[in-house]
């Protein structure tokens, strides 16, 4: 089958990008801002572009949105969402959380995902319809049924400094009704994990599509429940996003919606 085939070149490009940055993860940056605390290092720039010449010329045809101000549009039915370096902040830290985030959607609906951690060499996928992996094994959510029980994922927008909406009064709201919560830096890492059971839920506002495509789906095929604050269906184009193992969906809507 053909999804066969752009599976494959999404698992190859996201690989050789992520390999990429490990080897050069300790190296002296360009790091320049796009805002006051959202940043950029060359290397996101560098897998980018290496992302988009591989898929570029696989599928020359194909639309592709991705994080650096790139946009191809082609008028074809797909399109690749990419996050090169998902995660920068901690890249250019050393903080070893980051990853290469690729989606493939086709008439708006997202087809398949992969997310590549190369510093613990995961790659997760899902097509849609068939599932979601970790390294070649099959990986479903959590059996946490109660909130206060529930490990929690979150981040924090970039404009935390200048708007009032900055996630505070919810991070403080979970903060006493779930068993911990984490801020790991890297939304696709965290949906990733939600679907693989070491979170039981994450909720955060203002991503971007290139940050959560891959993961949404990931999520979902692997038995979860994604949405926004209110509980209506997820738009990758919106600002809320709420993913759970499906069980505690309802609690953590009540929270977000006090």
């Amino acid at each position: 089958m053909i999804v066969h085939k752009f599976l494959e070149a999404a698992r190859v490009s996201a690989r050789q990008a992520g390999e990429m940055l490990k080897r050069h993860q300790t190296d002296v940056r360009e790091i320049t801002f796009k805002g006051s605390v959202d940043l950029v290092t060359n290397f996101d720039k560098q897998a980018q572009n290496q992302i988009v010449e591989f898929l570029s010329t696989q599928f020359p045809h194909h639309d592709i949105l991705a994080e650096e101000e790139l946009s191809l549009e082609k008028g074809s039915e797909y399109l690749w969402v990419i996050d090169p370096l998902d995660g920068t902040t901690n890249f250019a830290h050393g903080f070893p959380v980051f990853c290469v985030s690729i989606a493939l959607m086709k008439d708006g609906e997202i087809l398949l995902g992969v997310v590549f951690d190369p510093t613990r060499d995961e790659m997760f996928q899902a097509v849609k319809g068939a599932g979601a992996s970790l390294n070649g094994e099959a990986i479903v959510v959590s059996s946490t049924e109660e909130l206060d029980k529930s490990l929690l994922a979150t981040g924090f927008p970039y404009d935390i400094r200048t708007s009032t909406r900055n996630n505070l009064d919810h991070f403080a709201d979970f903060a006493v009704r779930a068993q911990a919560v984490r801020r790991c830096g890297s939304a696709a890492v965290d949906l990733c994990y939600v679907a693989c059971g070491r979170f039981d839920g994450f909720w955060e506002l203002k991503l971007a599509p290139w940050d959560v495509a891959a993961g949404v789906l990931i999520v979902m095929e692997a038995g979860g429940r994604v949405s926004d604050f209110s509980g209506n269906p997820m738009d990758i184009f919106g600002e809320e996003i709420v993913a759970t193992n499906s069980y505690i969906h309802g609690e953590m809507i009540d929270v977000l919606t006090i």
